[in-house]
């Protein structure tokens, strides 16, 4: 089984954060919950819904300063893991550089569809979780 702490970027009291290994979306990151039994964003207490709030805040002034994001989606589906977690989606009017990479988003203003092929090199990943990680702790 993959070692999936690699991929954090902040630990917080209820919630973790990670870089999410595809980045078809420049920033790209999971929020997930480390309480063992919830499942669904209803089952968030108060004090987990509060401190939601403030990362996604952070993380959002994060990536906007980072990569320069013009707009964010959130998602909270659960349709393959069955846990309470969250998906950040920084989106972008314009192609994006970074590390040499070309990252574009094509459906801007519409709908967001994950590129499942899309992949950086590990190099490129830990940049990116860094570059995050760095504007959180600001």
């Amino acid at each position: 089984m993959e070692d999936f702490s690699k991929y954090t970027i902040k630990e917080y009291k209820y919630w973790t954060v990670s870089v999410s290994k595809n980045q078809s979306y420049l920033g790209r990151c999971i929020v997930w919950c480390k309480r063992d039994d919830a499942l669904d964003l209803a089952d968030a207490t108060v004090e987990e819904q509060k401190e939601l709030f403030i990362i996604l805040d952070k993380l959002r002034s994060a990536v906007q300063n980072a990569f320069q994001a013009d707009w964010m989606n959130y998602t909270f589906l659960g349709n393959e893991t069955r846990h309470l977690h969250g998906h950040f989606i920084p989106r972008y009017a314009e192609a994006k550089e970074f590390e040499g990479i070309i990252f574009k988003d094509d459906l801007y203003g519409q709908h967001y569809k994950t590129d499942r092929d899309f992949s950086v090199p590990a190099e490129v990943l830990e940049k990116i979780r860094l570059t995050i990680g760095k504007e959180l702790d600001q």
